[in-house]
């Protein structure tokens, strides 16, 4: 918690990130005895037991966290106690750290005190807060396969999301023609062509196909810019973001399709281009199927309760695992109503009870005859 590593413009390649990784984790992986290597992203894979793709189980943990903020001393790495107990206290702890912690501590445990049958991975991932599967994507490329079975290690107040919705970012810019404002008759004002765009795009009917748990598809207006910075003059570029956000099963290019058509339909006298952003895939597993069967069979291993399960509205990378034919799921120890909050914090309990869970479902998946997570 006392190494920052925070969202910034550089994403994956900000260099507190890529430090954090290189000067914290991959000493503690060395002195834990755990075997390491870093792709061309810099995240860090540890590998265990047998060499087989088949039933495999990946834990993808995460580096970056949001920005310090409004947050009071983000980076102390606070010990503190209340009248609810003992908590750690920092940016980050509750939505990517406590995970990962939790994840470390179930990945040497099954090191030391498991015979795997199949292969475990654990990833550390440059990601947590860019909105793209790039780092996913990369880690598998490394790897040459996709696991079976991902753990998305987050804070989900320890419930599994059975699914979740995805996300392409797209992005519009209208032109004109700059003039000086006391005469706009001389220019092509960008900003009510961005009008027109915004009036278009926002009617689309995203609201057709809904599903049974997260309702129906979203669009939404996220940020509009324009140019050029001076007074007293008509803009001549404005650059609009939309955030649309997609069901399981929606195609993320037939999204950006109709956004764009939506907007080229602003013609003369401006111009108008549309590209797509970074985007997400929806996730969605089965509560009967094997990650849930691995997860609450492994947690009754340990002790612990079955766990509960969600459906979340925001987007990480278990879509990008269940694209690609796995099955994978958001869950671990920290709230979600302390994610960016200003005196973010994670139960001591929760973080050991993280921990166990984890170390439950590796059991369970790789150490049994039914790699499936059956009884």
């Amino acid at each position: 918690m006392r190494h920052p590593s925070p969202q910034t413009e550089r994403f994956e390649q900000e260099p507190q990130v890529q430090s954090f990784i290189t000067e914290k984790v991959v000493p503690l992986l060395r002195d834990l005895a755990l075997p390491w290597r870093q792709d061309a992203m810099g995240n860090v894979v540890v590998e265990l037991g047998p060499a087989r793709t088949d039933g495999s189980l990946m834990i993808m943990a995460y580096a970056m966290t949001h920005p310090a903020n409004r947050m009071r001393n983000p980076f102390e790495g606070e010990l503190i106690e209340d009248a609810a107990g003992a908590f750690v206290r920092g940016r980050g702890v509750s939505e990517q750290k406590g995970a990962l912690a939790a994840a470390l501590a179930a990945v040497k445990s099954a090191a030391d005190g498991l015979t795997l049958r199949r292969r475990l991975i654990f990833a550390l991932s440059t990601a947590g807060e860019t909105g793209r599967h790039d780092a996913a994507a990369s880690v598998c490329n490394a790897l040459g396969y996709c696991p079976k079975l991902a753990i998305i290690a987050i804070g989900t107040t320890q419930r599994v999301a059975l699914a979740n919705k995805g996300r392409i970012d797209v992005f519009v810019t209208v032109r004109g023609k700059a003039a000086h404002s006391s005469m706009p008759w001389m220019g092509v004002d960008a900003i009510t062509g961005a009008r027109g765009v915004l009036d278009r795009v926002l009617a689309i009917d995203v609201g057709g196909n809904k599903h049974p748990a997260l309702g129906a598809a979203t669009l939404t207006a996220t940020a509009v810019r324009s140019w050029p910075e001076a007074t007293h003059t008509v803009q001549d570029e404005v650059r609009l973001a939309f955030d649309r956000r997609l069901l399981p099963g929606d195609d993320p290019q037939a999204a950006f399709a109709a956004i764009a058509a939506a907007a080229a339909e602003v013609g003369a006298p401006w111009s108008v281009e549309s590209e797509p952003g970074p985007f997400m895939y929806p996730a969605e597993i089965a509560r009967d199927g094997p990650f849930m069967r691995a997860a609450a069979n492994g947690c009754r291993r340990m002790g612990l309760a079955t766990p509960e399960t969600f459906h979340s509205h925001g987007a990480l990378d278990a879509g990008f695992f269940c694209h690609h034919g796995a099955q994978a799921a958001m869950w671990g120890p920290g709230a979600v109503d302390q994610w960016h909050s200003d005196d973010e914090r994670i139960a001591v309990p929760d973080l050991i009870t993280g921990a166990l869970a984890y170390r439950g479902m590796i059991e369970q998946a790789l150490c049994t005859d039914d790699e499936g997570g059956g009884e």
